[in-house]
């Protein structure tokens, strides 16, 4: 077994998208292409974005600090700190309405 402390790593991925040009930092924490979970930590800066792009499979968001905003064609979700979103199939993109550190859970269609 193995365990990490997600609020050390949120503040870690904070302090990486504060100094980072894009205003973005992710890492993986769990799973990856050879697995069909994967785990993946994502902060954001106030007013950063993660362009629209497609769902890869089943996923899910969990809001680990601040606000973001969830977009899809016409519909709009926002959700704060202790929110879990479940992601459309459809293409959709993400905006940070203020710092914010998000985990994102996804498993693959189709397997590995």
């Amino acid at each position: 077994m193995q365990k990490m402390s997600l609020t050390a790593l949120a503040r870690e991925q904070q302090e990486r998208a504060a100094s980072s040009t894009s205003g973005r930092s992710a890492r993986t924490v769990w799973g990856g292409h050879e697995r069909v979970l994967r785990q993946t930590l994502i902060a954001l800066t106030s007013g950063s974005s993660m362009s629209e792009h497609e769902n890869p499979g089943e996923a899910t968001l969990q809001v680990i600090i601040g606000r973001i905003r969830l977009d899809s064609g016409d519909h709009h979700w926002e959700a704060r700190q202790g929110d879990l979103l479940f992601l459309p199939s459809a293409r959709h993109s993400l905006v940070a309405v203020e710092d914010a550190v998000v985990l994102m859970t996804v498993a693959k269609l189709g397997g590995a």
